[in-house]
């Protein structure tokens, strides 16, 4: 009898410990890939056969958001839950600019690292989600793309971002004076994905199912150069309804998908997907443009990446916790801003009471509907910062969405990118593509100055 109580009460502390463990945290983070570009959101066309899969067991955000449309602030608001004008690092490349970094005669590597090094300064002060993961027992391993320095800077335990020039393919950048140095989005973690997922998988041979963790899957994918292996180019050169411009790209997509589904499969063979809290979502948005050079950068239209439209800042979310999530569709207004707070939630862990985010756990555990009144916002920046420390110095239009209607505020008479030059108000459930300006429409006025209040609420500058 006390052989069997003690096995008894063995195995229901077992159990209790087991329940209450707490779940590994992946992020995956698609990198310039626009909200609709997926199967799973009606895309007809673009192959992404395992976000589908995982979105058919997740919590699901169609109305996903992002405060700012380019690379280096959107991810910062991942790893900190803040708004760029919070966190500070409101631009991808700080003062002097990209172009005075990389094409100055007199440019050398020593004053190079020296400037990019106080940007990624800028997030050493902040509670960063790996910070407070780790301060509570989690191993944070950072891969992919990450503009922050060495990995160190927030506080990840590992990583494979070292801030200097490295081998992997698109990590470098060199000098006029024929310096090589890191470009500073990645460096050696820009191999993950593209060229290899190796370390991945060391890292979740190292924790096991005992030992909680954080990974930070941030691929350089879709990302341009759209350079994928030709066997992604197959599936769409002869596809019905996909035009020649959108082939490099929709390849890149089913690319990173495979990945995607790679790592997926590498949690459940090692049994760590059970408790594990995946969260998906796209750094920002990026379509391709038929009228711009094939092969460039910046060959996207107008309306995607740096654009303060839904085309760059709109995002699906995916919230998917095996027998916690509630497989469902949500309509209501999120943004990335919450993400921070629910995986702390999800952990055990309260959030820094500063943080500006929601916890999406009640409505992805189909406990509580979202507001429907909520309104999501953001800002957009140039790529170069003119000073650090001050965005509202550098801020060229704010935006703020409620319901169906999303009020677009250029910040100065002629903005930055000129995208709009006046207060734009569009109505998204008849106008998808913010074509129409209902400023000036008399049964809007009162929804223009309403929004515009919540925008200035908001941040002022």
């Amino acid at each position: 009898m006390r052989f069997f109580l003690a096995a008894l009460t063995s195995l229901l502390f077992g159990g209790l410990l087991c329940a209450d463990a707490p779940p590994n945290i992946v992020y995956l983070i698609s990198d310039d890939q626009t909200f609709s570009d997926f199967g799973f959101m009606g895309h007809p066309e673009v192959l992404t056969p395992n976000l589908d899969r995982l979105s058919r067991k997740s919590a699901v955000y169609k109305n996903g958001y992002v405060p700012s449309s380019v690379c280096r602030p959107s991810l910062v608001t991942l790893l900190t839950g803040l708004y760029p004008h919070q966190h500070s690092v409101h631009f991808n490349h700080p003062p002097p600019g990209f172009s005075k970094l990389t094409k100055d005669p007199k440019m050398t590597k020593s004053r190079y690292d020296e400037l990019r090094e106080a940007g990624a300064n800028l997030i050493t002060v902040q509670p960063s989600l790996p910070r407070i993961l780790a301060q509570n027992g989690y191993r944070c391993f950072q891969t992919g793309k990450y503009w922050e320095g060495h990995w160190r800077n927030a506080r990840f335990t590992e990583g494979m971002t070292l801030n200097k020039a490295s081998s992997a393919k698109h990590g470098n950048k060199t000098l006029p004076n024929g310096e090589v140095v890191a470009h500073g989005n990645g460096d050696a973690g820009l191999a993950i994905g593209r060229e290899t997922m190796k370390p991945i998988f060391r890292f979740l041979d190292q924790c096991g199912t005992s030992q909680p963790f954080f990974l930070w899957y941030a691929p350089f994918l879709p990302h341009t150069p759209h350079d994928s292996p030709e066997r992604f180019f197959e599936l769409y050169e002869n596809r019905p309804g996909v035009e020649p411009h959108q082939v490099p790209y929709f390849a890149s997509i089913s690319q990173f998908d495979e990945t995607v589904g790679t790592l997926l499969s590498a949690l459940e063979e090692r049994g760590q997907l059970e408790n594990t809290l995946i969260v998906f979502v796209v750094d920002n948005g990026w379509s391709p443009d038929q009228n711009k050079p094939k092969g460039s950068e910046f060959n996207h239209t107008n309306e995607s990446k740096r654009a303060p439209f839904d085309d760059g800042v709109r995002t699906p979310i995916l919230l998917s916790w095996p027998g916690k999530t509630v497989p469902a569709s949500h309509d209501g207004l999120v943004s990335s801003i919450d993400l921070m707070p629910t995986a702390l939630r999800a952990a055990g862990i309260d959030p820094p009471a500063a943080l500006p985010g929601v916890n999406l756990l009640p409505s992805a555990k189909g406990q509580t509907p979202l507001d429907p009144t909520r309104a999501v916002f953001g800002a957009i920046y140039p790529g170069d910062a003119s000073v650090l420390g001050d965005p509202a110095k550098d801020v060229a239009y704010r935006w703020v969405r409620q319901g169906d209607l999303k009020l677009i505020a250029p910040t100065r008479q002629k903005p930055w990118g000129s995208y709009v030059e006046t207060n734009w108000l569009s109505n998204l459930a008849d106008d998808p593509g913010e074509t129409t300006n209902l400023t000036s429409e008399p049964e809007f006025a009162a929804d223009h100055l309403r929004l515009k209040k919540l925008l200035d609420d908001w941040w002022d500058p």
